[in-house]
């Protein structure tokens, strides 16, 4: 029985090892990476495999240096103020249609009729956009999507440092996976209304 458990243990290491490469952001892979390495590195102590278990830690090493870089480096991002209705910004929009709809199955931008997108880059790669309608100081937001290689609040936190204000930023109808974010990204809510002030 011992042996099994074991065996299940080492299994198990090697799933999340497995997993963590199919992911595409790049801080959930190494954080499911970096699990699956301590798992399988006890287990190759268990069984004596001394070179296996040097060769996870050595990877547990690796990934806790870049999501240490991740967190603490500049990530270079920068910001284009663009229209709503320019080629660039549909043909974002479009080309990520699929992901967009599975984590915002009820919002339709254009419903809003948005007068303002803002799409944040990683050097040359499109990272995120903002889309809303910007009326007397206020701008609600439509849209507020990442890419999921960038799926880590730095892009929304980059947005709204970088919005021109004073500004107040509404969010309406917040989906129950987007809550977390918004709290992380300083948002308070009031009647279902996510709100957060950009002061000069």
């Amino acid at each position: 029985m011992t042996a099994m458990l074991i065996e299940a243990f080492g299994y198990l290491g090697s799933l999340l090892v497995l997993v963590s490469f199919l992911m595409t952001s790049v801080v959930k892979l190494r954080i499911v990476n970096t699990v699956g390495s301590v798992i399988f590195a006890i287990y190759a102590l268990i069984i004596h495999s001394f070179p296996t278990a040097v060769m996870n830690f050595c990877l547990v090493g690796i990934n806790l240096h870049f999501l240490w870089k991740l967190r603490h480096e500049d990530p270079s991002y920068r910001l284009l103020s663009l229209r709503p209705e320019e080629t660039y910004v549909q043909d974002f929009l479009q080309h990520h249609a699929e992901d967009i709809a599975a984590f915002f199955p009820q919002r339709r931008p254009e419903k809003m009729e948005p007068n303002r997108a803002y799409m944040v880059f990683h050097n040359s790669e499109p990272a995120g956009i903002l889309v809303g309608r910007e009326e007397d100081g206020i701008l609600n937001i439509a849209l507020d999507y990442s890419t999921p290689a960038y799926r880590d609040c730095s892009v929304g936190s980059f947005i709204f440092d970088q919005l021109p204000s004073p500004l107040r930023i509404r969010y309406s109808n917040a989906e129950e996976s987007h809550v977390s974010y918004l709290k992380h990204l300083g948002f308070t809510e009031t009647d279902g209304i996510w709100e957060r002030e950009l002061s000069k």
